[in-house]
């Protein structure tokens, strides 16, 4: 049997796909399925562009008798992944400027999506766009929704630390959003629908990884909500968010299946999201923005907001949901396929 390596560049805890992979290779190993993770160590210094490129020769030269699993657009990839989505529809919903990363980016991704022997695609939005896109034969792309790890959770404990930092107050539902790159994400949009909302009986928290954040917080004071929104920057803590959250709103231009979707139903929370996130399939069409301004959902946050019955059957229905789509189920899944293809 071929060794198994599940392939990705980056090593962080603050990415949605680096945080699938730890996921994912803990469930093999409690299945003792040899594996091993393969992540690059070129210096921080290059250009990234240069690293994806570099990280590509080095994998696939060194490749032998192994299968790569990959999450990273390689031209060697046995089973691609494609949990980053299409690069070239996502470069649509950006700004065009040049940048050596995106050429090399759709290189990669176009020699990706015809090596590879398998793609599993994380919601049949992307499988759709690869499809489209790159004229990919239909039964060659799997789709496998994303998985996540039901935790237990303790509001009173989480609540009290909460409200030792921040300035909180029990009686107000808690808006949440997670998510680093605030520009894609929909912070903006975020903002802007809070300065909608008639009901003021809540208070927002803003967590994630942003260069510009000052550009943020002044815009929720010229939008006049600054009294009411929190921005925390990163946090290893983000499991207490969810766990005292009540509506979790995620406005995004491009996402092809966000984990913290998953994360926030784990812990009952009310979601919002847009039809240009994968996720958008396992929820109910009422809660989907059409697009990030989609201001339709006002009405609807502002009932939540006003009608706790309601809210609390929402947020009690998206955790039976959340049941299905669990990183056991998704590695199973995976496995099934990589079987296929491994001996």
């Amino acid at each position: 049997m071929k060794k198994l390596k599940l392939i990705r560049a980056n090593k962080t805890n603050l990415g949605g796909a680096e945080n699938y992979l730890s996921r994912l290779s803990i469930e093999l190993g409690k299945q003792y399925i040899p594996h091993n993770v393969v992540n690059s160590n070129l210096p921080k210094f290059l250009s990234s562009w240069i690293k994806a490129l570099l990280f590509n020769f080095s994998i696939c030269k060194n490749k032998q008798d192994s299968f790569y699993f990959s999450l990273e657009r390689i031209v060697c990839a046995d089973i691609y992944r494609a949990g980053d989505g299409v690069h070239k529809e996502f470069l649509k919903t950006k700004k065009r400027k040049f940048n050596p990363l995106n050429i090399v980016y759709l290189y990669l991704e176009k020699k990706c999506f015809h090596n590879s022997k398998k793609i599993i695609a994380n919601s049949n939005m992307i499988k759709n766009q690869i499809i489209k896109t790159y004229n990919i034969e239909p039964s060659k792309i799997s789709v496998i929704y994303n998985g996540v790890t039901i935790k237990k959770s303790n509001y009173e404990k989480s609540f009290t630390k909460l409200a030792s930092q921040f300035k909180m107050d029990r009686d107000k539902k808690i808006i949440l959003f997670v998510g680093s790159g605030f520009e894609r994400k929909g912070v903006k949009e975020f903002l802007q629908i809070l300065s909608k909302l008639k009901s003021k009986n809540y208070h927002a928290f803003i967590i994630g990884k942003e260069k510009k954040l000052n550009i943020y917080k002044q815009l929720s004071t010229s939008l006049h909500v600054d009294d009411y929104v929190t921005f925390t920057g990163a946090r290893s803590d983000v499991d207490d968010f969810y766990t005292i959250s009540d509506i979790f709103l995620f406005p995004t231009g491009y996402e092809p299946f966000s984990n913290v979707v998953l994360e926030a139903m784990s812990f009952q929370n009310a979601i919002f999201t847009t039809k240009q996130n994968g996720a958008h399939e396992i929820l109910d069409d009422e809660y989907t923005l059409e697009t990030p301004q989609d201001s339709s959902i006002v009405t609807k946050i502002n009932e939540l907001l006003e009608n706790p019955d309601k809210l609390k059957a929402i947020k009690d229905e998206n955790y039976k949901i959340v049941q299905n789509f669990t990183i056991e189920k998704n590695a199973k899944e995976t496995m099934d396929i990589i079987n296929e293809y491994l001996n």
